[in-house]
């Protein structure tokens, strides 16, 4: 059993409280030092407090609250494909143009659909994913589907999601069937 500065309800508490102030994600490796217990134990105080109804977003950088502005914003989803390298690239495309990219969808043909949550509205939150990318050495999920993916891009009305689109068109970012 682990010694913690706190117990399980005032862990809660600190973490509710922690991501109602903050606008940047906040890693569990960072509540996790704040509180003296290990990530696991605040992965665990996350679930619980999700199941208790808390709409608490997973990003690779850590977590946040779902903002309140954001259902006054609309969610399409674009199908895109493009070579790893060319990542930053499309992810910086769509948030300069008004986006935030909310996950990745793969169409795996084993396991069906597959989904991660990315949650990247600004330049640097790209450049944090990024440097996670290359620092864990991991695969993209479109690795699995040679570059073919979709995101939910959330934005604030058809005419911003129609640029995004047209940007990534340009770049060859849009995918298109096969006739």
């Amino acid at each position: 059993m682990e010694k913690s500065f706190f117990g399980a309800e005032k862990r809660k508490k600190y973490i509710k409280e922690k991501l109602q102030k903050s606008e940047a994600p906040i890693s569990a490796s960072v509540f996790a030092k704040r509180l003296g217990v290990s990530r696991q134990i605040i992965v665990g105080d996350i679930a619980l407090l999700r199941a208790a109804g808390e709409k608490i977003l997973s990003t690779p950088r850590g977590y946040l609250l779902e903002r309140e502005n954001a259902s006054s914003q609309e969610i399409y989803l674009a199908a895109c494909t493009h070579a790893p390298e060319q990542t930053e690239l499309e992810l910086k495309t769509i948030v300069y143009y008004g986006g935030e990219v909310m996950d990745v969808i793969v169409s795996h043909p084993l396991y069906g659909q597959i989904s991660a949550p990315l949650n990247i509205r600004t330049n640097y939150e790209v450049e944090q994913f990024i440097e996670a990318l290359k620092s864990k050495e991991a695969a993209l999920l479109s690795d699995l589907t040679g570059g073919v993916h979709l995101h939910h891009i959330r934005c604030a009305d058809k005419s911003i999601f129609a640029r995004i689109c047209d940007a990534l068109d340009r770049l060859g970012m849009i995918y298109h069937a096969e006739e």
